[in-house]
């Protein structure tokens, strides 16, 4: 038996001992004791899995806990366990790694104090080996607590088809309080701490704090494993190697002083490994890829406001941004080193026998130039910046670029590189990608090669081009997007939600399941849209 914790035990039984439908203020986050934030899991392997708590002891106590794994609900039978210390030097949180279980197989934690008192127990999942006839993921992206519920964590959280959560990042934005969204259209009741931004470390542990006390992100980290990885908004909006597009060193100090902050307090929170990146082995059926796109190695990103500064012929400005900058071989997401792990994992994947490739990364990685109508849409009362924004991305598109220089687009030749290798591999690639808060699907070439396809999931909550275009049918959006490029295949450009990706030997199916509402409590369905590939198509059915 697998039990499944449902909302209703969850809110009964409650987290900081506070209520959860109206969140904790910073005060009482810091005050709390015992087992402040539930339980997560994450890291599975056919034999291990980590598992996470944060304990805060009473003055005068013990952080030493017990943990145990067992593989009924009733803990009838324990079949792992060992100890960790909740110290202050780690946020109070612990991520001890049970090992010796078995592989493909469902479990249930928790822990223990040195009082006797238990967390709440958690279910986690090992990977399996050997033959898999199916395997199915739950993927989310940029959950930005004030603008609405998480009611996408809850939607999949209550689930019995999927054996593995997927976040490829924005789990938290920095930004301080009216700063996106903007006064009046945040969701009441949904109040972040601290109220400015969060720069330092005890920022982020804050912040973090606040993000974890939801109840439905509670949920999903207590039902299912997750794997991570941080996009930009964990550190500062459109991070890369060396800073950030909102971090000032001259008022908030050495960027290499914030990054560290961001990636401890990420790491302190989340049961996620410390290695930069990785891969996951689902038995004989797929390997899953973890990279790192941000904080590493990422060059900084091209700005086309800087490129047509005081330009007289903006065309002839652009024109030089394409065969020079955007062109270089040396921009890069991944790094050098990176590249050459990540192409050497996809021909290991293949040479066993992986039926899939499945690169779980950040942002999206098929081509987006703007639209003719934009010029009309422009018309249409937008604000001032998304005015702007739309004819430089007409501009742009008139000479061969593409609108957003922060994803793929913007590094041409990095993608071209994985795109060959995928190819020289024979792999059979999937894209999983987030960042965009729209949905995208693409099937994905080089040079008119069949590459692979990609699912690029909209937002858990943050604003979509709905906002940016509230007068345009989003209809009409997609289908100009659709349209324009030849890559994408179909787009929803109005909703939040979440994606799944189910894997059989013979086929990946993508889901995009759009929730009816994010400014109330619900889960209730609005629409949803499959799309599906064939193993050695490498393109939408």
């Amino acid at each position: 038996m697998t039990m499944l914790i449902d909302r209703r035990t969850i809110l009964k039984a409650g987290t900081l001992g506070l209520g959860l439908l109206a969140f904790p203020g910073a005060a009482q986050l810091l005050a709390a004791r015992g087992f402040t934030h539930n339980v997560a899991s994450g890291e599975p392997g056919p034999d291990r899995a980590m598992l996470w708590t944060r304990y805060v002891p009473a003055a005068g106590g013990s952080g030493r806990l017990d943990w145990q794994v067992a593989a009924e609900p009733d803990f009838g039978r324990i079949v792992a366990g060992g100890e960790a210390m909740a110290s202050e030097e780690h946020d109070f949180c612990v991520k001890p790694v049970a090992g010796g279980l078995a592989p493909g197989r469902w479990y249930h934690y928790r822990f223990r104090d040195a009082d006797g008192q238990f967390s709440p127990v958690g279910r986690t999942r090992t990977l399996p080996e050997g033959r898999v006839e199916r395997f199915a993921f739950g993927l989310f992206s940029c959950a930005n607590l004030p603008f609405g519920w998480f009611n996408a964590y809850a939607h999949a959280a209550a689930r019995r088809d999927l054996d593995l959560m997927v976040h490829v990042g924005d789990y938290l934005y920095e930004y301080q309080a009216g700063h996106y969204p903007d006064p009046g259209q945040e969701t009441p009741g949904r109040t972040i701490e601290p109220a400015t931004e969060a720069i330092h470390l005890a920022d982020y542990r804050l912040r973090y704090a606040c993000y974890r006390a939801d109840p439905d992100l509670q949920l999903l980290h207590r039902n299912f494993p997750m794997i991570a990885m941080w996009d930009d908004h964990e550190s500062a909006n459109d991070s890369w190697q060396g800073g950030a597009q909102n971090h000032q060193p001259e008022t908030e100090g050495p960027w290499e002083a914030r990054k560290a902050a961001s990636v401890q307090a990420y790491r302190e929170w989340l049961p996620v490994s410390d290695a930069p990146w990785a891969g996951y082995e689902i038995g004989d059926l797929a390997t899953l890829f973890r990279p790192e796109e941000r904080l590493l190695a990422r060059t900084r990103q091209l700005n086309y406001a800087a490129a047509l500064r005081g330009a007289a012929d903006r065309d002839a400005a652009l024109v030089r941004l394409r065969d020079g900058s955007w062109s270089d071989p040396a921009h890069t997401l991944l790094g050098a080193e990176q590249e050459a792990w990540l192409a050497d994992a996809l021909r290991r994947s293949v040479g066993r026998g992986a039926k899939w490739q499945v690169l779980a990364q950040q942002v999206v990685m098929g081509s987006l130039a703007m639209p003719r109508e934009a010029r009309q849409w422009a018309e249409t009362g937008v604000d001032r910046r998304a005015r702007g924004s739309l004819f430089t991305g007409l501009d742009a598109s008139r000479v061969g670029l593409p609108f957003n220089l922060d994803s793929w687009d913007g590094y041409p030749a990095a993608r071209a590189r994985l795109l060959r290798s995928a190819l020289d591999a024979n792999a059979n690639l999937v894209v999983l990608s987030g960042d965009s808060h729209n949905a995208w699907a693409f099937d994905l070439d080089l040079g008119g090669a069949r590459a692979g396809v990609e699912f690029a999931g909209q937002s858990v909550t943050s604003s979509g081009y709905e906002s940016e275009l509230p007068h345009v049918s989003a209809h009409a959006v997609a289908r100009a997007m659709v349209d324009r490029n030849p890559q994408l295949k179909w787009a929803e450009t109005s909703r939040r939600g979440y994606v799944t990706l189910t894997l059989t030997p013979e086929r990946a199916t993508g889901e995009w399941l759009f929730l009816d509402t994010i400014r109330e409590r619900s889960t209730r369905l609005a629409a949803r849209h499959t799309m599906s590939a064939a193993r050695g198509a490498n393109r939408f059915s």
